[in-house]
């Protein structure tokens, strides 16, 4: 039988996010981590099994979070009954993703750290344990899907001109506006944001030509 845990995943996690954000990914050892929260490296390697892993644990954690939050603020606007294409409805699920990362910072700001400005490359490195490369791949889909969702939501089509419009005002745009220049958690950055993601949808997709 496995022996019991005797301390709380989410102690390791937090503090392997702290070290990660304040002092970079090479910061985070397992030696550094069981200074931070007095379990034994023992216990740290048979809850995670390696670093790599509780690197990994870790990114998908903070990915897990910010992508329900995600999802879920779209499908509060999907939901009601006038979410139509082209309805304001599905206008605003499209600027509430966009805005995930500004109630993302509030609720878990290391997690929103780790996950929007920590290099992802960096942190995880080229080799991980495959369970956790299958997770991140998942969540790799889950985001794709729900770009797919929002695009059909507006336009009833879901090809690639019409997800990269998606991309753009829920990826690159929160991106460029807020992250890029520390400016989350500026309310005119927010403004910036809103505005910038509905005149993108203005002008949307090219049309489809037959083939």
């Amino acid at each position: 039988m496995p022996r019991p845990r005797t301390h709380d995943p989410d102690t390791v996690l937090d503090a392997a996010e702290s070290l990660a954000v304040r002092s970079g990914p090479a910061a985070v050892t397992i030696r550094a981590v069981a200074t931070a929260t007095g379990v034994s490296n023992g216990a740290i390697y048979h809850t995670f099994g390696s670093r790599a892993e509780l690197l990994g644990r870790s990114w998908l954690r903070a990915a897990g979070r910010f992508l329900r939050m995600q999802t879920e603020s779209v499908e509060a606007h999907l939901a009601a009954p006038d979410a139509t294409p082209h309805s304001s409805e599905a206008i605003e699920a499209v600027v509430a993703a966009a805005e995930t990362p500004v109630e993302f910072a509030r609720r878990y700001p290391d997690s929103s750290k780790l996950l929007l400005t920590v290099s992802r490359a960096e942190l995880l490195g080229d080799e991980l344990p495959e369970p956790v490369a299958t997770e991140l791949a998942g969540t790799d889909d889950a985001l794709v899907g729900l770009i797919i969702r929002l695009s059909r939501a507006l336009w009833g089509r879901g090809d690639a001109a019409a997800v990269d419009v998606i991309t753009t005002c829920i990826v690159d745009l929160p991106t460029g506006i807020l992250l890029r220049r520390d400016r989350i958690a500026k309310p005119i950055a927010r403004q910036h944001l809103r505005a910038a993601v509905r005149a993108v949808l203005a002008v949307g997709p090219p049309d489809r030509h037959p083939e």
